[in-house]
């Protein structure tokens, strides 16, 4: 295991959140005005998002939520930022609990993804940075992806070995580890398999709960298995991708109307936590203030535009190599019946594999117990064997 850091260092900066109060008044004269469109004739959710759970949603935004107090429970959780590759990276740092006699914190960077921000990964790295009495600790580290909330959009097109390498410079050159792991969601999975493929010698083990799907090379001669769960997938997507289609090749025309109207960007996040978490009620895995706070983010960081690059730039992303570095996998519910050998497409070294019994896509906020739990037990075949 790589050396502890020191407490402070010097290629980064203590970062606390401030939104100045003029946008905070500028946001409630927006929301004072919000105008609702009819409703289609449809099914709830059916033709997008449900208005009437919208307007209680925006109410609420209005007349009762409170952002300072939202933002003074994020500062509670020391943060950072640093230029790395020219560009502003904000990030987390969530050392872990250290007891005498027991194994030093396994530093890991975890990577979230869209519509998500570094705060769906905190109850996750909360649980990993505690000592659960196993006296394995992580020192976790969780980067804002770049052009979501506080870090900057790259120079660069958004790729999963752009990205990749700003995470390699800041868990080596910026915290001074030698080693360390990782895990993503969504497109940071992409990042976080990136970061097994271009650093083996510096990741000591990948942990995945949206294990990787293998590039068209490699996704030939399927087995029965296989065809079956790519055939249910494609059908589950089937009416669902239109937004992927629209960040993908018009991100500038969407990113208007959301960035102009706190409905408009609640309502294209809304619909995404409700259907991705698995649940027809959204406040199954989401409370209102999780929700507006992380919706508000997205608001006062004017982010929700260059969110959208991971997608626009998907189109000069690299085929995913072979992984060769040890490999956790624990199936997020919303994929169930991922064939193992399909994922063994891409790694080569499966050391733990396991299905998680609830949740859906969201799975480092929804069932961070769980993830926690199974990253333990897979770091632990790790140490036992390194």
């Amino acid at each position: 295991m790589a050396a502890t850091p020191s407490v402070s260092f010097t290629e980064a900066e203590p970062f606390r959140i401030a939104v100045p109060d003029d946008d905070i008044a500028d946001l409630h004269e927006r929301l004072d005005r919000t105008r609702y469109p009819a409703q289609t004739p449809a099914a709830p959710w059916g033709a997008g998002v449900d208005l009437p759970t919208l307007r209680a949603l925006m109410d609420e935004w209005r007349d009762r939520y409170d952002w300072r107090a939202a933002e003074a429970r994020l500062n509670a959780v020391p943060q950072y930022t640093s230029v790395i590759g020219g560009d502003l990276v904000h990030f987390a740092y969530l050392r872990g609990q250290r007891r005498a006699g027991a194994a030093d914190p396994i530093p890991i960077v975890l990577s979230h993804g869209w519509p998500y921000s570094f705060i769906e990964m905190l109850p996750l790295a909360e649980l990993l940075s505690t000592d659960d009495g196993s006296g394995q600790t992580f020192d976790v580290v969780v980067p804002s992806l770049p052009g979501f909330g506080f870090s900057a959009p790259m120079g660069v097109p958004f790729t999963s070995d752009a990205v990749a390498e700003r995470w390699h410079t800041l868990m080596t050159d910026v915290l001074g580890y030698q080693r360390y792991a990782t895990y993503g969601e969504d497109v940071g999975t992409w990042t976080s398999d990136r970061l097994a493929a271009l650093h083996p010698d510096a990741v000591l083990g990948l942990f995945a709960t949206h294990a990787a799907f293998p590039p068209k090379e490699r996704a030939a001669d399927l087995t029965d298995d296989e065809q079956a769960f790519v055939a249910w997938l494609d059908s589950k997507w089937a009416r669902a991708s239109a937004y992927s289609a629209q960040q993908s090749t018009r991100p500038d025309t969407l990113a208007v109307g959301l960035t102009d109207s706190p409905a408009g960007l609640a309502a294209w996040l809304l619909e995404k936590f409700r259907e991705w978490s698995g649940s027809d009620d959204v406040h199954t895995w989401w409370t209102t203030d999780e929700l507006l706070t992380t919706i508000a983010l997205y608001w006062f960081t004017g982010s929700i535009g260059t969110s959208f690059r991971a997608y626009y730039d998907d189109a000069q992303e690299p085929p995913m190599p072979r992984i060769h570095v040890p490999v956790g996998v624990s199936i997020q519910y919303g994929e169930r019946g991922f064939p193992r050998s399909y994922a063994e497409r891409t790694y080569t070294d499966i050391r733990f594999w396991n299905d998680l019994p609830t949740g859906g896509h969201f799975t480092a906020k929804q069932t961070p117990d769980l993830v926690a739990s199974d990253m333990r037990a897979f770091f632990e075949i790790v140490r036992a064997t390194a």
